[in-house]
């Protein structure tokens, strides 16, 4: 017989439904997806998705809330870039506030932490800053009124005004450039651009309607812009411009505060952040911030049953986090013997938050950009990465060298160095003598920044 059959006799692999409903649970690296026919452009694909119910996202990718990975300057990095950053909870609530404040009005090359210095300070004050600073020898300093971001501007103080001044002693007042071009805060970012790439200065204050110094734009971090690749989409941001940031919390009684403080601050949503989140204490939690803060989402987790996703959602839980022992240094399975493959884990719930409407974010296990469309393809609303933006600039922590390398610490929250600082709680355990080890602590290769 030489009768072509039907196309669909040649679809020659399985179904979804088959693969992860035989008993059987898989990892990322244990599936492949089969080729279809492509009838659009690159170009076209729209990869918008949510953080939560309410919470939009460009990108669907979310750096997760690890001490070694998210504080305000990631959290503001990934806004930027139309993704979302959550700080992390394993230091104060003053100290978490502040991060999620300075992360929700951040602007891009807008450098609020640019030294400052009074007229009284001197030459040596200046030279002491190169040992301190990121830049190096090209530290510029703005000279205002007290000495602080906030007060009046003055002058700025470059290397070409110091370079050649042999006495040390010498008083900023004398040396300063008084002088200046500024730009006003409230100025459109492509208009501030422009003006620093016209006006030839190595810095360019930015100063409010009455003068005070709020920021700087340094013509180094413009050259940095211009290398990276455009932003794979508009910032996640308010309409007032604000960028959105999420911030994770406990389940203890000092966490209801906590959250209290972050939505005052300006966080958009609160990750509730726990190994086993299909607990009593999550769901109490859940109950009493919906009801306190109704305008504040709230995502639950981590979960991998559908089972335990319903009973989160039917609780009220705007999102969901999935997974359970798959991230890198995560040691759950090993040690506790609970968790599940992470493709299964996705696969199963993502077929009730899709039929409850509920996004959720597959946690952890994302090694490479197959890794990221798996998980999508298995129905995440977006994927959440520790060890991928660990490393980066703009993650916490100090570059040092090992051997002969520059790297950062990066170190699971299950393991003992995290847990003596506090995150304990996350795994049940603040309360017990005994500390057992869910995770590692490693060290990462330099990445450079996020943004590219």
């Amino acid at each position: 017989d030489t009768t072509m059959p039907e196309l669909g006799a040649f679809y020659d692999g399985f179904q979804a439904s088959q693969i992860f409903c035989q008993g059987v649970t898989y990892t990322y690296d244990d599936i492949i997806l089969h080729p279809g026919h492509i009838n659009f452009g690159a170009e076209t694909v729209d990869l918008s998705s949510k953080l939560s119910k309410n919470v939009p996202l460009g990108v669907p990718m979310v750096s997760s809330p690890m001490d070694t990975v998210t504080g305000g300057r990631m959290a503001a990095a990934m806004a930027s870039l139309g993704a979302m950053g959550v700080v992390h909870y394993n230091q104060t609530t003053e100290e978490q506030v502040a991060a999620v404040r300075e992360a929700c009005t951040f602007r891009r090359l807008y450098d609020v932490n640019m030294p400052c210095l009074s007229t009284s300070a001197t030459v040596a004050d200046v030279l002491a800053l190169r040992g301190n600073h990121a830049r190096g020898d090209n530290v510029d300093v703005l000279v205002t009124e007290g000495g602080q971001m906030g007060g009046k501007l003055l002058g700025v103080v470059t290397n070409r005004d110091v370079e050649f001044v042999n006495d040390t002693a010498t008083s900023l007042e004398e040396v300063m450039t008084r002088e200046l071009i500024t730009v006003e805060a409230g100025a459109a970012a492509e208009q501030a651009y422009a003006q620093l790439a016209a006006c030839k200065k190595g810095v360019l204050p930015v100063v409010d309607a009455s003068g005070n110094a709020v920021a700087a734009l340094a013509r180094a971090d413009l050259r940095s812009l211009r290398a990276c690749p455009a932003a794979p989409a508009p910032p996640s941001a308010r309409s007032d411009g604000r960028l959105l940031v999420a911030a994770a919390i406990g389940t203890r009684e000092d966490d209801k505060a906590r959250a209290a403080a972050l939505a005052a601050a300006g966080a958009c949503a609160v990750v509730l952040d726990s190994s086993q989140g299909d607990s009593t204490f999550q769901l109490n939690m859940l109950r009493y911030l919906k009801g306190a803060h109704p305008n504040l989402d709230v995502i639950c987790g981590n979960v991998v049953t559908g089972a335990q996703a319903l009973r989160l959602i039917q609780a009220g839980a705007d999102g969901l986090r999935v997974g359970m022992g798959s991230g890198s240094i995560c040691t759950t399975q090993e040690v506790c013997a609970v968790g599940r493959g992470q493709a299964t884990a996705v696969y199963h719930v993502g077929r009730v938050a899709r039929h409850e409407g509920v996004p959720f974010m597959a946690d952890g296990g994302i090694q490479n950009s197959g890794n990221i469309t798996k998980a999508l393809a298995l129905g995440a609303s977006a994927v959440m990465c520790g060890s991928m933006f660990a490393g980066t600039e703009e993650a916490p922590g100090e570059f040092f060298m090992y051997e002969g390398k520059r790297v950062k610490r990066y170190r699971g929250m299950g393991s003992l160095e995290a847990m003596q600082q506090g995150s304990d709680t996350r795994y049940l355990s603040d309360k017990s003598r005994l500390k057992i080890a869910q995770g590692v602590s490693g060290a990462v290769a330099d990445k450079g920044s996020v943004y590219k």
